[in-house]
């Protein structure tokens, strides 16, 4: 990996970051436990799109290692954990077959990945199986949620393609 490109990989991770802690310091949406928007998954999508999967694999274990640190604890790192590698391979895989201009499908197919993984984490976790009943409510707020960030992503990907292209690839004139 070149050094701009870790570059802007560590910038993409920090904003990821930042993201979540707010989000982490805002009330919650509803009052079901796991239902957020999950605006930093705004930035991994973009990263995976713009950049590739091993960088937003990147982001997203910088994301949870840290976020987990700063606004949550090992409880919460065992949740993101969960979530955010079902919510990674599932996009990972489904961004192969849908494209950038259906990055909103991408994200919704991430959202219900990241609460299915979430659910399973704490059913292992609690040995409650009664959890499961959550899983439709969880996932009607995935479908929401993810059409939110998915276009978010997808917009700020449509802009700003052309920026990370110049900046990875440097200005050649020089």
């Amino acid at each position: 990996m070149s050094v701009k490109r870790l570059t802007v990989t560590a910038m993409l991770a920090a904003a990821a970051l930042i993201i979540f802690i707010i989000e982490a310091q805002l009330p919650p949406l509803a009052p079901i436990p796991g239902i957020k928007l999950g605006l930093a998954n705004v930035v991994t999508l973009y990263t995976m799109a713009a950049l590739g999967r091993r960088e937003a694999l990147m982001v997203t274990i910088l994301r949870i290692i840290l976020g987990s640190v700063f606004a949550g604890g090992m409880m919460s790192l065992a949740y993101s954990a969960a979530g955010g590698a079902l919510c990674y391979i599932v996009m990972a895989i489904s961004l192969k077959f849908l494209k950038e201009r259906m990055l909103w499908c991408v994200s919704v197919i991430g959202a219900i990945g990241h609460n299915i993984g979430q659910l399973a984490a704490a059913v292992l976790i609690t040995g409650t199986v009664q959890i499961l009943w959550y899983a439709p409510i969880l996932i009607i707020s995935a479908i929401i949620t993810g059409i939110f960030t998915g276009a978010a992503a997808q917009q700020v990907l449509k802009r700003t393609k052309n920026v990370i292209g110049r900046l990875l690839n440097g200005d050649r004139q020089h």
